[in-house]
């Protein structure tokens, strides 16, 4: 771990908080490009924009490649609270991020090492560095206590 990651989890952190204000699940995501420099912001807004690909990280990423007015994010490090999922794995190895940070691990969609490993796959065309558990504790607090209240609505 790199000690810009745990500064870059609390940004991530208070992404995922922004997604509470429209009841989407508190994930959050912010890309990183060198110098510890933030180029994309993003939080789940399925629910905002009822849109099933409006995940933090895909969210990031465009964010990122609008920013840098490029998608080849080769020397760029994504960084989110929860363990991406196949999708968002995708995404990241698309967008050729050179690492992945993440939060708390996705013992039931989790594709960076829970259920699936795409990212350090050897089929795949390049390898991403995968740095997990990076204040898993935060992020998973944020996690538990929305789907409690949301059991609790229910």
């Amino acid at each position: 771990m790199q000690p810009v990651d745990a500064w870059a989890m609390g940004i991530a952190l208070d992404e995922a908080r922004r997604a509470l204000l429209t009841g989407d699940v508190p994930v959050g995501a912010v890309v990183v490009a060198p110098g510890a420099h933030v180029v994309g912001w993003g939080h789940n807004a399925r629910e905002d924009e009822a849109d099933p690909t409006a995940h933090a990280e895909v969210v990031a990423l465009r964010d990122a490649a609008k920013n840098l007015g490029r998608w080849h994010l080769d020397e760029c490090t994504l960084v989110v609270t929860l363990e991406p999922c196949l999708m968002c794995a995708g995404a990241a190895l698309l967008s050729h991020v050179q690492r992945v940070v993440f939060g708390a691990w996705d013992p039931k969609a989790g594709a960076v090492g829970s259920q699936w490993d795409v990212l350090r796959d050897r089929r795949s065309q390049a390898r991403v560095e995968v740095v997990g558990g990076v204040r898993a504790e935060e992020s998973a607090q944020l996690l538990q206590h929305f789907f409690e209240q949301h059991r609790l609505v229910d």
